[in-house]
């Protein structure tokens, strides 16, 4: 398993299915981009101030969040995939 350092996220990538009209559900292989979406799997302490103390983080394990698409980069540990994002790259937390 990873362990995130400081302000690092360890995100599981949601895949986007998208449905067409008559109901066929395309799978998110037809188009390889990035993904923007994922689970938060683990979360890092906070970062690092000059003053020596950690910002808590404002992400936490299980939200499913919205980042940048360029931001993260993707690390395979056997067969899984996983993304490696700061938190400064994330935009939103879905509810």
């Amino acid at each position: 398993m990873l362990r995130p350092l400081y302000d690092r996220l360890i995100v599981k990538a949601l895949s986007k299915e998208e449905k067409t009209s008559s109901g066929i559900i395309l799978p998110d292989t037809i188009d390889k981009e990035r993904p923007e979406q994922g689970e938060v799997i683990a979360a890092g302490p906070g970062k690092l101030l000059e003053n020596g103390q950690t910002a808590p983080m404002h992400v936490n394990v299980g939200d499913k969040v919205v980042f940048k698409k360029y931001a993260p980069d993707e690390v395979k540990i056997g067969s899984e995939e996983y993304l490696v994002i700061s938190e400064s790259d994330v935009m939103a937390i879905v509810e």
